[in-house]
């Protein structure tokens, strides 16, 4: 089982509000590059979608409720099949998404007792909480040729060291697709 975050994320590390939903000033900075750069599987997620659980937090669970189940290409068809857990301490009714859930007990025991692989999408409360507990195996990131100069970071100021090494990268549209794995600390 492994632990795999996508992440939209600036030149200067921002992942808030990239689709403009949460209002803010900046908010819709990586739709402004086209469909081409965020539509489909940009992520490389195939298979893990099959065989895997997405891990959403309510509000990306909100959102994407209300924009996937009513699309029908071959990547939504995948999105809208797979195993959904959303971590929430309010959200009682799930029936908006097929197969979603909302998480029994604490997130970190969930995703401990996991046998499939897990994707954690957006959800940078998720994300941070994973981070604090080492469990996180992969990031792969889209990265937009944007700095935003303020937002929230997916890796804030005064975090511990994060040793990865670079898996792939590839050109996505305007974007950049990098995956990083999880490696040993470098030696002094």
């Amino acid at each position: 089982m492994s632990v795999i975050v996508v992440e939209f994320i600036t030149l200067d590390g921002i992942v808030s509000d990239p689709d403009g939903s949460g209002g803010t000033a900046n908010g819709g900075w990586a739709f402004r590059y086209g469909p081409e750069t965020v539509a489909g599987d940009k992520f490389q997620l195939g298979p893990v979608l099959d065989n895997g659980v997405m891990l959403l937090g309510r509000t990306t669970w909100q959102l994407f409720s209300q924009l996937w189940p009513g699309r029908d290409d071959p990547f939504s068809t995948r999105m809208n099949a797979a195993s959904k857990l959303v971590a929430s301490r309010t959200l009682a009714d799930t029936s908006a998404w097929a197969n979603s859930k909302v998480i029994d007990g604490g997130l970190v025991d969930a995703v401990e007792r996991e046998d499939r692989d897990v994707v954690v999408v957006g959800s940078l409360s998720i994300v941070r909480a994973l981070m604090a507990e080492d469990l996180i195996d992969e990031y792969r990131l889209l990265t937009f040729p944007t700095i935003l100069g303020t937002g929230d970071r997916l890796f804030p100021d005064g975090r511990s060291s994060v040793y990865l090494e670079c898996l792939a990268t590839e050109q996505a549209g305007a974007a950049v697709l990098t995956r990083y794995g999880r490696t040993a600390r470098p030696q002094s």
